[in-house]
């Protein structure tokens, strides 16, 4: 008996620790000195969040739990408001729905944008903040008790509305100024800044001039399509604070005690419109990789509740 304890205790430990099982919680964060309407849109083939879009006030907060292994986006909307027939629209970052519940719908451009995909190749989480579909708000992301080498703060915490160029502005007369900046894909359509058609390769799509200007105020933000070097970050066992319009005085060093690491090796990761896909996160049925402890990973609460009560029967045998 003191035997096959001492085999079950150590399997039951694993099994409770392994990151699938403890959900990753997301706290987004309104600083902003106007409401925002934060968005959420979940990848194809994994289940949505609770919620799809809200409202936050200055100063607000409101926390979200994510599915096992979800994947998708956060991004914030503003300047919104119903119409006189009750439909809900924003002046940056619609979703399109016609209501504060963007239900399945992603944002119009330009967004900046919070891309994760949890549980990915190796058990980790990948995430990034991409300018690729352009900029409106500062935005941050801050890993909380996660762990790994690359496991750090990303975002865009300047303010690139006053310093974008005049040709990829966004204004509003209700803002009484400019509200976004527009991606060189989407000013000008033309397939060197989309990288498409010719451009479709990391090797072919190079940074232009307008995404250097973007890597220049937000450098470790996506600035391009092909940006993964310096922009991808991975995290185990984290949960994950969104911040809109950060502290000013705020920097990437100051909030984690030390800058950001570079990361040394390419990813690989290719983007596709925009979105980060992540080579190794997900098989061909979109089922995580089914090897090792990242298969229990899979599992989620309720796989390991299944295999505690199994542990559980076989130790009451002895």
């Amino acid at each position: 008996m003191a035997q096959l304890t001492a085999l079950l205790l150590p399997l039951l430990t694993l099994v409770l620790s392994l990151p699938g099982v403890i959900s990753t919680t997301f706290t987004i964060i309104n600083k902003c000195e106007q409401t925002v309407w934060p968005g959420i849109l979940s990848n194809a083939g994994v289940p949505s969040m609770s919620t799809t879009g809200f409202s936050l006030q200055t100063g607000e907060s409101k926390t979200i739990t994510a599915p096992t292994s979800w994947g998708g986006r956060f991004w914030g909307r503003t300047l919104c408001s119903n119409d006189s027939t009750d439909k809900f629209s924003c002046v940056t970052g619609d979703c399109g729905s016609g209501k504060i519940e963007c239900s399945g719908n992603g944002a119009a451009p330009p967004a900046t944008l919070a891309e994760f995909t949890l549980d990915g190749s190796g058990g980790l989480d990948f995430f990034d903040v991409s300018l690729v579909d352009g900029y409106n708000l500062p935005m941050q992301v801050v890993p909380q008790g996660g762990t790994g080498q690359n496991c750090t703060t990303t975002g865009c915490i300047s303010d690139l509305n006053d310093s974008c160029p005049s040709e990829l502005k966004v204004t509003s007369a209700e803002a009484d100024g400019n509200v976004a900046c527009k991606s060189a894909c989407e000013a000008f359509s033309q397939p060197e800044y989309c990288c498409s058609g010719a451009y479709a390769t990391p090797d072919t799509c190079k940074p232009s001039t307008y995404s250097q200007i973007f890597k220049s105020a937000c450098p470790h933000a996506y600035s391009y399509a092909y940006d993964d070097r310096t922009s991808t970050f991975t995290c185990a066992s984290a949960d994950y604070t969104i911040t809109f319009c950060p502290t000013p005085n705020t920097s990437q060093k100051s909030s984690q005690g030390q800058a950001p690491p570079t990361p040394t090796t390419d990813t690989g990761s290719p983007s596709i419109n925009g979105t980060m896909i992540y080579q190794g996160a997900l098989d061909d049925s979109g089922a995580s990789p089914s090897s090792g402890a990242h298969a229990l990973r899979s599992y989620g609460i309720a796989g390991a509740v299944s295999i505690t009560v199994a542990i559980w029967e076989l130790w009451q045998l002895f």
